[in-house]
């Protein structure tokens, strides 16, 4: 497994970038197109715990149904927003990228400087 991870979807231009930008400093990152393989729970939780980030701070509102399954709402607690993007990987924003100096949410794509 690389030591560089990006969660990816190959139909957001953010993300795209984002790929572009890891393989224009000479590295090979794992590839994860999570709309294609899904989520679990635990992945989810481990990812947010490394970026210090909740389910609400990272949930996709934009193209997804977020509003329609009531996850918008104040009241949507964390764990029914974590077992939507379970069950709706579209929900999760993107990319996510994880290197050895950490794991972010690289929206804007400029934010990958913090960890390359």
């Amino acid at each position: 497994m690389s030591a560089y991870v990006i969660y990816h979807n190959p139909n957001c231009s953010t993300s795209r970038k984002a790929l572009e930008i890891l393989r224009g400093a000479g590295l090979d990152p794992q590839v994860v197109e999570y709309l294609k393989t899904g989520w679990t729970k635990a992945q989810l939780q481990g990812l947010f715990a490394a970026m210090g980030k909740t389910p609400r701070d990272l949930l996709r509102v934009r193209g997804t149904p977020a509003e329609e399954l009531g996850l918008t709402a104040p009241d949507a607690s964390d764990d029914a927003i974590l077992d939507a993007m379970v069950r709706h990987p579209v929900l999760v924003e993107r990319p996510i990228v994880v290197t050895p100096k950490g794991t972010i949410l690289a929206r804007p794509q400029d934010k990958l400087n913090e960890v390359l």
